[in-house]
């Protein structure tokens, strides 16, 4: 059984043409749009907490994940809506030590900056069902630091996140996708239960927990496209291995 888990950023008014990563922002209405299409063909969209036991194998069904990566406030605005609307669940990767700040870690690459969900919004989000999944302290590049300091961005990030919610953080994204083995040991050890990449592909039981692909969709994927990585093989013809 393959599953797609699908990569979001921002859902928000998309930038003009020629803005930096203009395409990590998908508009509120083609998002909709996806989840409706998806929930129209028999699908349930589901964190990464409700989504493993099927990733391995224990669980069959018409299921896949969603998750957004840095805890943009506009996800909680427009998405989670959204996803009470269809009765879907998702998991959001939180930079810890941002919590009401702003993507600070694009601004050398010209991104202008934009907010992120403060500490009550990360808990509406956790209250309403959604998933709170970690993505270290600060959006490092976790394979340019010392081990230490690696594995102090893993840890610590999931236990500042548990206390903001009260609840356990099994879930967790590497930054940029950068990771190598000793990374996914370190996240093992820290007590997740999986984690995801950027590398491209549907996920499979065969995956390694702490390696997972994802599918990317961005504000050029049109509905024909979004389906076509979704429904086919289409993604793993790109999975890196």
């Amino acid at each position: 059984m393959s599953i797609p888990i699908l990569t979001y950023h921002q859902i928000d008014i998309v930038p003009p043409h020629g803005a930096p990563f203009r395409g990590l922002t998908v508009s509120p209405a083609q998002f909709r749009q996806q989840i409706a299409w998806m929930r129209r063909l028999g699908y349930r969209g589901l964190s990464m907490r409700e989504l493993m036991p099927y990733v391995r194998g224990e669980s069959t069904g018409k299921v896949f994940g969603i998750t957004f990566d840095d805890g943009f406030r506009n996800v909680h605005r427009h998405a989670l809506p959204v996803l009470a609307e269809f009765g879907f669940s998702a998991t959001n990767y939180f930079v810890s030590g941002q919590i009401d700040g702003s993507n600070v870690w694009d601004a050398s690459q010209g991104v202008p900056p934009a907010p992120l969900m403060n500490a009550e919004e990360v808990r509406e989000w956790a209250r309403l069902g959604q998933e709170v999944g970690a993505h270290t302290v600060d959006h490092v590049h976790l394979p340019a630091l010392p081990p230490a300091e690696a594995r102090r961005q893993i840890e610590t990030s999931k236990a500042a996140l548990e206390d903001l919610v009260a609840m356990p953080v099994t879930a967790f994204c590497y930054p940029y996708g950068e990771q190598q083995a000793v990374h996914r040991e370190m996240v093992r050890e820290a007590g997740y239960d999986n984690a995801t990449l950027t590398q491209r592909g549907l996920a499979r039981a065969d995956d390694n927990p702490f390696g997972l692909p994802r599918v990317h969709v961005h504000c050029g994927t049109n509905l024909f496209r979004f389906l076509q990585k979704c429904l086919t093989r289409h993604e793993d013809k790109r999975r890196g291995d």
